[in-house]
């Protein structure tokens, strides 16, 4: 199977500036550009479904250029229904060498920032040397454009268009950077780039797009309870990432497997065939959150999060560190820890309503602290049971958790 064709496989090709497309892919040899905006100091899951491309192109003989837009992110480009807040100029540069880290390496690839080009062209250069080549009304026909007219648009966000279109025509000329790869939301933007390669060097350059990531209601993927999947670990632990896939959507997971991981058409339509057969055993799911952590984080972290989670699973708060604890429960309150009885901290952590209740619990063998069962209702909880000092995990029943902190 031809490189192109993969991708068609994969469902990674969306829209097509030429048909020669298919045979730059295929021969190997090109320079092309996929870009992002420094919007935060992490990339998320969704930026990784899109990245993934300069990996798999890099394998097919491609030679792959990150842009991390220093320029185009004090700017911002029109969001479908508002104006995005402007960034300070430190929080861009901050965000700017973490992505470059991040991207460096996951990708080992080249990263550049169009700060560098973008930020010596004065405002009548830009005129006169980009801003001539744009009819308005091609530009208002861009549908990322034609969907604000209503609500309004303001210039800055209008001239995101001829920002990312410079891009394309300088790496063009300094890296000979000949094909663009983005989400098909920038579509319009890539073409914009094309047509300026066309008309001021009077070259052909190319561009594809990918399609968007998406849950089966058309949300965008990479979010779990409103909170993003980020790649730093710092801010979304392994265990979470491993909670968030192993729980993706049955209809989906395919998908995701096609997107996400390096795992072949065979290995991937053999999963297909266990996830109809046994979607209890989520065999999908497993070797989803495993490619995944596995490339992004390595293997010992995902050992780490599939240990966290059987721990949880099967009761056994023991045999985890507090570092274990505070990632398998980051999502969850913490109460201030103190000394006091199990029948009442089971009320503070609002896994009982009354102490009837909470004894009811407690006698029937319902409640265990730190993974042990606990029947005594003159049983006290104090830092020195916590584990490591520092935590106490209450849970009642089989699923609700509550996590004491000292």
């Amino acid at each position: 199977m031809t490189i192109y064709d993969e991708l068609v496989w994969r469902g990674l090709i969306k829209d097509v500036s030429d048909p020669k497309v298919k045979d730059i892919l295929n021969n190997g040899g090109a320079t092309f550009y996929i870009g992002t905006d420094p919007t935060g100091d992490s990339l998320h899951i969704g930026h990784f479904s899109s990245f993934l491309i300069c990996k798999r192109l890099k394998e097919a003989g491609h030679h792959p250029i990150v842009l991390v837009g220093g320029g185009t992110g004090l700017i911002g480009d029109p969001k479908p229904d508002s104006e995005r807040p402007m960034i300070s100029k430190e929080t861009v540069w901050h965000n700017i060498e973490c992505l470059k880290s991040q991207l460096t390496k996951l990708f080992d690839c080249e990263v550049v920032n169009n700060y560098d080009w973008l930020h010596d062209i004065s405002f009548i250069d830009f005129l006169r040397d980009y801003g001539k080549y744009f009819n308005v009304n091609y530009m208002l026909n861009k549908d990322i454009v034609a969907r604000r007219l209503d609500a309004g648009i303001t210039y800055t966000e209008f001239s995101y268009m001829i920002m990312q279109a410079a891009d394309f025509y300088f790496l063009n000329k300094t890296k000979g950077v000949t094909m663009q790869v983005a989400g098909q939301d920038q579509w319009g933007n890539i073409t914009a780039g094309i047509e300026l390669i066309r008309k001021k060097e009077g070259k052909e350059a190319y561009a594809f797009t990918m399609p968007l990531l998406t849950k089966s209601d058309g949300s965008k993927f990479g979010k779990t309870n409103g909170k993003a999947i980020w790649l730093d670990i710092n801010k979304t632990s392994a265990y979470e990432m491993y909670q968030f896939f192993i729980n993706s959507e049955d209809t989906k997971v395919i998908d995701y497997l096609k997107f996400l991981t390096f795992l072949s058409k065979e290995e991937i339509e053999e999963l297909e065939r266990k996830n109809i057969e046994a979607p209890h055993l989520r065999e999908a799911h497993q070797a989803l959150a495993r490619e995944v952590i596995t490339f992004i984080h390595g293997k010992e972290a995902y050992e780490d999060a599939l240990r966290i989670s059987r721990a949880l699973f099967s009761g056994d708060i023991k045999s985890l560190t507090a570092k274990d604890i505070e990632d398998g429960f980051n999502d969850f309150p913490k109460y201030e820890g103190k000394e006091e009885k199990l029948i009442d901290a089971l009320i503070e952590v609002r896994l009982a309503q009354s102490k009837r209740e909470a004894r009811e619990f407690i006698t029937n063998g319902a409640v265990s602290v730190n993974g042990d069962k606990v029947t005594d209702l003159e049983f006290e909880i104090s830092k020195s049971k916590a584990i490591e000092g520092k935590y106490i995990v209450l849970r009642r029943g089989k699923k609700l958790y509550s996590l004491i902190e000292y």
